[in-house]
């Protein structure tokens, strides 16, 4: 009975972290506000964000140190724990993040080390390196994957702007293992003071074209509360987050038409922000 389980336990797993049941599996967890807002980060510029374009570290005046969680379906095997810094030197601000999705028999990490520059007063770009390493129980089926990604952010005005980012730029003929190519593109608006808004596009290879759209109102001072939808698997999102201090916490729950909900909480600490 052991010896079943152990063998069933890492299919299932393998099977929900690599086809469209739990989507691309080398996209990295954007945060608990992201999740309650379906995801839509390429123009944003928070820690999270950054790491799914570097663009916005550009933005990051501030020592910032984040956690994550995300809880998939309350299936302790697909829990993903990533942490996050982002520091700035100059003009030129730097960030690195690690995340492990998975257990013992089927582990996936993730280590990626990036940096952003503002280019002109409304044009900041990122790049980032990535390093994948993906394990199971046996002594064949162990990969390590090198690629990196891209990223620019337009501010259209005070309230508008156009993000656009590349992961994977590097053909498939460079490595051993194939790895998708994704490209995303958005925007985003403040229609006032307390409301966000923003919708996001996003074209993989091996995945069906996505569609985002979120938003994001302080009803109180500090508090907010966070709304979307993804086309991806029909996915609802909610969530809220609230300041105190120099610390700052979120939660963020998605919807799936068939397995259930994934929850996420994040905490991000900022110090000496300018």
């Amino acid at each position: 009975m052991f010896s079943l389980q152990k063998i069933i336990v890492p299919l299932f797993v393998v099977f929900l972290s690599v086809n469209g049941f739990a989507g691309d599996p080398y996209n990295l967890s954007a945060g608990a506000r992201q999740t309650g807002m379906a995801q839509i980060c390429v123009m944003n510029n928070d820690l999270w964000s950054s790491f799914h374009n570097q663009a916005g570290l550009a933005f990051n005046k501030s020592f910032s140190l984040g956690f994550n969680y995300d809880d998939r379906f309350n299936i302790k095997e697909l829990g993903t724990r990533s942490v996050a810094i982002a520091f700035s030197l100059g003009r030129v601000s730097f960030g690195a993040v690690y995340s492990h999705f998975g257990y013992s028999d089927f582990r996936r990490q993730f280590t990626g080390l990036a940096c952003g520059m503002p280019l002109s007063n409304i044009l900041s770009a990122g790049v980032q390196v990535d390093y994948f390493n993906e394990r199971t129980s046996g002594e064949y089926n162990d990969h390590q994957m090198l690629t990196c990604e891209i990223g620019a952010i337009l501010k259209v005005s005070e309230d508008v702007k156009i993000g656009v980012h590349v992961f994977n730029p590097l053909p498939n003929s460079t490595r051993k293992s194939d790895m998708p190519t994704r490209l995303r593109a958005g925007g985003s608006v403040k229609l006032s003071k307390e409301l966000f808004a923003g919708v996001e596009t996003e074209m993989s290879t091996g995945y069906l074209l996505v569609l985002r759209t979120g938003f994001e109102y302080e009803v109180a001072k500090r508090f907010m509360v966070r709304g979307g939808f993804s086309t991806e698997n029909n996915s609802f999102s909610f969530g809220f987050g609230y300041q105190t201090g120099p610390a700052t916490i979120d939660f963020g729950f998605a919807t799936h038409e068939q397995l259930g909900i994934t929850s996420s909480v994040s905490m991000i600490f900022k110090i000496n922000e300018k």
